[in-house]
C-alpha cells in the first residue's frame, strides 16, 4: 500500500511538472492587415553591404518626410521594429519622448527613429514593439571560405546582386523603397544572405549550409516574436525591418492564416 501511495504521489508530481501554460491566443474574425516595409539601415549596422544615406541632410530630410507622410496613411495601430524585446522599455521611453519633441535625438538613431517613430507620430500609433532576435551568423567566415575554395556560384551570385544594390543608391527615396519591396528584390536578398551560402561547403562538411540555416532560424524566431504580439480585428500592423527580414516575413505571411499583406504600392506611387 505504501509503495502504491509513493508511486501515485510521484506520478502526480510528474504530471504537474509536465503541464504547460496554455496559449492565450486572441480570437479573430478576419485576417490582420499588415504593411511589411523593407528598408536599408540608416545609421550604424553590422551588415556587410551598407548604404550611404545621411538622414540629417536637408535633401534627405525632405525625402524622408514625404515617405513617412505616405506610409502613415496606412494608419497603423501597431508598429514593429528591429529592436530586441529586452529593449522594449527603452524603446517605449524613447518613443514617448519623441512624441513630445520630435526634434530631440533618441537612443535609436537609425530607421527606427527616422521612419518608425515619425510614422507613429503622424498616425497616432500607441504601440511600438521590438521583434528582433539576434543570433550568431558566420557570414564573413563563409565569404572568406568561398574565396579560398573558389566557390564560383556563390561569388558570381554575389557580384550580380551587388550590382542590383548599387543601382538603387541614386534612386529617389520613394522609388528606392518601392523597388526594395518588390518580389525580385526580396528573392535577391534571401539569396545574398542565405541561399547562396549553401554553395560554400568543403568536402563532407556543411559550413555554408549551417550558416544559412542560422539566418533562416533568426528570421523564424523574429516571426515568432511577431506572432506573440496581441492583436484584435481592428489592428493594423506596420513592420519596419531590414529588407532581407522583410523578404522572409513576406514569405511567411503569404502562407499565414492570420495575416493579410497590403501592397506597399497602395501607398507609395
Amino acid at each position: 500500500m505504501k509503495k502504491i501511495l509513493i508511486l501515485t504521489f510521484t506520478t502526480l508530481i510528474l504530471v504537474s511538472c509536465g503541464k504547460k501554460e496554455k496559449l492565450n491566443e486572441e480570437t479573430l474574425t478576419q485576417k490582420v492587415k499588415v504593411l511589411n516595409v523593407g528598408t536599408f539601415h540608416m545609421g550604424y549596422t553590422t551588415d556587410q553591404y551598407k548604404s550611404e544615406f545621411d538622414p540629417k541632410l536637408k535633401a534627405n530630410k525632405d525625402q524622408l518626410a514625404n515617405l513617412n507622410q505616405l506610409l502613415a496613411e496606412f494608419k497603423p495601430t501597431i508598429i514593429l521594429v528591429e529592436a530586441e524585446p529586452k529593449e522594449q522599455d527603452a524603446l517605449e521611453k524613447n518613443y514617448a519622448g519623441y512624441l513630445v519633441d520630435p526634434t530631440k535625438e533618441t537612443a535609436f538613431q537609425n530607421e527606427t527613429q527616422f521612419i518608425a517613430f515619425e510614422i507613429g507620430r503622424l498616425s497616432q500609433t500607441k504601440k511600438m514593439i521590438g521583434i528582433d532576435k539576434q543570433l550568431g551568423y558566420n557570414y564573413m567566415g563563409i565569404d572568406e571560405l568561398a574565396h579560398e575554395i573558389e566557390a564560383k556560384t556563390y561569388l558570381n551570385g554575389q557580384k550580380a546582386i551587388k550590382k542590383i544594390l548599387e543601382s538603387l543608391y541614386t534612386e529617389p527615396l520613394i522609388n528606392r523603397f518601392i523597388k526594395m519591396n518588390e518580389q525580385s528584390y526580396y528573392d535577391a536578398m534571401i539569396n545574398l544572405n542565405a541561399d547562396l551560402l549553401t554553395y560554400v561547403n568543403t568536402e563532407d562538411n556543411f559550413e555554408g549550409a549551417d550558416a544559412a540555416g542560422d539566418f533562416y532560424l533568426r528570421n523564424l524566431k523574429m516571426f515568432a516574436n511577431i506572432n506573440r504580439v496581441k492583436v484584435n480585428d481592428s489592428d493594423r500592423i506596420l513592420i519596419l525591418s531590414g529588407s532581407t527580414h522583410a523578404a522572409f516575413f513576406d514569405m511567411f505571411m503569404k502562407r499565414s492564416p492570420k495575416y493579410e499583406l497590403v501592397p506597399i504600392t497602395n501607398y507609395l506611387k
